[in-house]
């Protein structure tokens, strides 16, 4: 094993999840249809440029439906190249998939990566369950068809919490939304990389490696992109710190980390936090953090290259 490591991951979904999340149609507008693939058009290459200004390597979980448009296609391939990891997110991002029957549930993963590997020329070799929901299903389907690695756990008492919350507001408000809520099993599974049993949230002899979405030791805050950013540098430095005994620092970000309100997302700005902090603070939190896990020692890698360290898995 080579030390502590740390990964960088980011979920690109695309616009028009956020506003299916919000119960929001699309605004009707001039240059709203353009904004609609605003992640693959003005983030990606942001995340090209913060990756490559860190000196470090990505992995991108990509939906599979939003590579059949060439230019995203294209901008994904040109990562790939530079050698950042493309891997699966499903192919229809529905956030109910965990609910659906194991066929039904791998059919959508195997479309997912038969995209991706059109898109790339690399299969992926691991997958992130949309709205970070996962089941039984949906782990079988996973062993069936053969992934090296999940990264969808997220025990996270306060994110469960928020998420029912404003679940529950948006219900009260008469806005419906594509988000369901996991069980509250998830946050009896580990939080750290083991490989899962049956139930999903204990540990077993699946054939593939979990690698949950991180949380601070204790408390179990979150550690993904909202919460670093909206930390503000100090603030990720601090969690970055809080990480620092960790054997895998995995952090989780998503497209919409990259990208600013002028971006075409100003019907998004007043549901989506991150979008009323200044997109340059964002960076440099996220910066921050970055560079404080690797001052304490960590060695960013992708996360395919994680899931095979075998000291890594409890």
């Amino acid at each position: 094993m080579r030390g502590r490591l740390a990964a960088v991951s980011i979920d690109l979904d695309e616009v028009p999840n956020y506003l299916a999340l919000h119960g929001l149609a699309v605004p009707d507008r001039p240059g709203a249809a353009a904004a609609l693939h605003a992640v693959y058009d003005a983030a990606l290459p942001r995340i090209a440029d913060f990756a490559a200004s860190h000196g470090i390597p990505v992995t991108l979980f990509a939906i599979g439906r939003d590579l059949a448009r060439p230019e995203s296609a294209a901008a994904l391939r040109a990562l790939s190249d530079a050698g950042h990891a493309v891997e699966n997110h499903s192919y229809g991002h529905r956030y109910d998939l965990s609910r659906l029957p194991r066929a039904a549930i791998a059919r959508d993963v195997l479309l997912g990566a038969e995209a991706i590997a059109e898109a790339v020329g690399r299969r992926p070799a691991g997958f992130r369950a949309p709205g970070y929901t996962v089941s039984d299903a949906l782990f079988d389907a996973l062993d069936a068809v053969g992934v090296a690695f999940d990264s969808s756990v997220f025990p996270c008492p306060p994110y469960y919490a928020a998420k029912a919350l404003v679940l529950g507001v948006q219900r009260a408000q008469g806005r419906g939304s594509a988000a369901i809520l996991d069980t509250p099993r998830v946050l009896a599974a580990p939080r750290r990389p083991y490989r899962p049993g049956r139930p999903w949230y204990r540990r077993g002899g699946r054939r593939f490696v979990e690698l949950p979405i991180q949380v601070t030791p204790g408390l179990r805050l979150p550690v993904i992109g909202t919460s670093v950013a909206l930390a503000g540098a100090a603030g990720a430095r601090w969690l970055a710190r809080a990480c620092a005994a960790e054997a895998l620092v995995n952090l989780e970000l998503h497209g919409m980390d990259f990208l600013d309100r002028r971006d075409g997302l100003e019907a998004l700005a007043p549901y989506q936090p991150e979008l009323r902090v200044a997109l340059g603070r964002r960076i440099e939190a996220l910066g921050a953090f970055v560079e404080e896990t690797a001052r304490g020692g960590a060695t960013f890698v992708r996360l395919d290259e994680a899931s095979r360290e075998r000291g890594l898995i409890a």
